[in-house]
């Protein structure tokens, strides 16, 4: 991870390749499924999206707690948009699940199938993280709250999981299990595809960070010509989560929690 912030260009080429790669084995290497047929290829985007949103929330909660242990605002900061990452990636495994269902199943949505029904519920739980962090203005009290929840709702996927993959009655396939009868093409596009989308996680996750870190140092920057100016700087916190090459020396620009966060 550390080499992969030190080349961001050559972590986006890689992913760039493995995607690549990725759509090269899913149309013309792994075949067709006997029942559902070109349908089925729709699996290879969608289990891993479904997968990588869920091991996110858990590194958003992983990175909570090294925020509550070390009181460093860059853990904060990964964590925030881990889960941010994550909810976009669940969006797009329930819609590309629905699709799946409705070409399979004749139905959008099957609320008998737990699998369908547990990923919902913590996606609806997730949906309250930003509302509930930027409903606090005070960034240290902002910060805390946000790692807390992440944390809670970070330890109840796998518990979700576990109670999940224990249910006997379900439709949905398994794919990561002993029972699972992929044929080798199937799985080594399925693999292939996993570790193409978790580059994508990775390279988005850092380029989101990056981009609020040069926002927050160009508010710094603001700020200090404003007080050279003899200008007042706007309310709000005293602290930033700019580090490395683009912080400055003195307090952060004063800039309300909420919006420095949303932007």
């Amino acid at each position: 991870m550390a080499s992969a912030r030190r080349h961001p260009a050559a972590l986006a080429l890689a992913t760039c390749l493995m995607l690549s790669l990725s759509l090269s084995l899913v149309f013309f290497y792994a075949p067709l499924e006997a029942q559902e047929g070109f349908l089925q290829k729709i699996f290879y985007l969608h289990v891993p999206l479904a997968i990588i949103t869920l091991c996110g929330f858990v590194v958003g909660g992983l990175m909570g707690i090294q925020h509550l242990r070390t009181r460093d605002d860059r853990w904060d900061l990964r964590s925030y948009v881990a889960i941010h990452m994550s909810l976009i990636f669940g969006v797009a495994a329930l819609i590309t699940g629905s699709i799946w269902a409705k070409g399979s199943w004749g139905h959008w949505w099957v609320w008998n199938e737990p699998t369908l029904v547990s990923f919902l519920i913590i996606m609806l739980l997730y949906a309250t993280y930003q509302p509930l962090r930027f409903a606090i203005e005070d960034r240290e009290r902002q910060a805390r709250y946000a790692s807390v929840f992440a944390i809670t709702a970070g330890a109840f996927v796998p518990m979700n999981f576990i109670a999940v993959r224990l249910t006997p009655s379900y439709v949905h396939p398994r794919v990561l299990s002993s029972s699972s009868n992929l044929p080798a093409s199937m799985g080594l596009t399925f693999v292939v595809s996993l570790i193409a989308m978790t580059l994508l996680f990775i390279t988005l996750w850092q380029y989101e960070i990056r981009a609020k870190q040069a926002r927050f140092a160009l508010r710094a920057l603001r700020a200090r010509m404003d007080a050279a100016e003899g200008l007042s700087a706007r309310p709000g916190s005293e602290r930033s989560w700019v580090t490395g090459a683009g912080a400055t020396e003195g307090p952060p620009p004063k800039q309300p929690a909420a919006e420095a966060l949303s932007t």
